[in-house]
């Protein structure tokens, strides 16, 4: 009777350490990350400036580049690269940012149908031949009046200031990443590289289940 109790003492003893092995870590991070200490980690794992809160996006039908407009609804359903371009035309820094953007999707490989690009240009833009034949599957949108509640939720989106003090956001816009239930929640300066940017989908697409 005697033995069958220290035997009992004993397995209790080693299911308590088994016990401490596994959850006095995870305890411990709980502490740290949201006790009073509040610490957090100081390596940042995303590329891009995040949005926080993310911001949802009103519903708009917007005017196509080429003819039509949108359905309300077209930022939701899928993960969407925006570029937004201020004035003037898509110049050689605004076609690189397209062409960043195009390969990141096209590196996604059979993820790639759960990312859209949308380009929003105002003024002269944009070389909508240019656009067909190397972008087939970038939605062009000419900006207008009814697009001005979503462009104020653009953080920086007036872009940066060169040396001269001239405005750069014409030749390089930045690119802002709305998630699939419309919520703008990062973005993307314009020198930005774009590994970073494929790092940050490839992250986001394995962890989600929507879009």
């Amino acid at each position: 009777m005697i033995d069958q109790r220290v035997r009992d003492r004993r397995h209790r003893r080693l299911l308590i350490g088994v016990a401490l092995i596994f959850f006095a870590p995870l305890g411990l991070a709980f502490y740290l990350y949201y006790g009073h200490v509040a610490w957090h980690p100081g390596r940042r794992v995303n590329a891009g400036d995040l949005i926080q809160p993310a911001q949802p996006l009103p519903a708009l039908a917007l005017p196509r580049l080429d003819s039509g407009t949108t359905e309300p609804n077209f930022l939701k359903g899928k993960w969407t690269f925006l570029l937004y371009l201020a004035s003037g035309p898509c110049a050689d820094a605004c076609q690189r940012r397209l062409y960043d953007t195009r390969q990141v999707r096209l590196a996604l490989d059979r993820d790639m149908n759960r990312v859209q690009r949308v380009l929003m240009a105002e003024g002269g833009c944009c070389d909508a031949a240019f656009l067909h034949e190397q972008h087939p599957d970038l939605i062009a949108l000419r900006t207008s009046a009814a697009a001005a509640p979503l462009l104020a939720l653009l953080p920086g989106r007036d872009g940066a200031t060169a040396a001269d003090g001239s405005s750069t956001t014409a030749q390089a816009p930045r690119v802002y990443l709305i998630d699939p239930l419309g919520n703008l929640m990062m973005s993307y300066a314009a020198d930005a590289p774009p590994k970073g940017m494929l790092e940050d989908m490839k992250r986001l697409l394995r962890l989600s289940s929507i879009g």
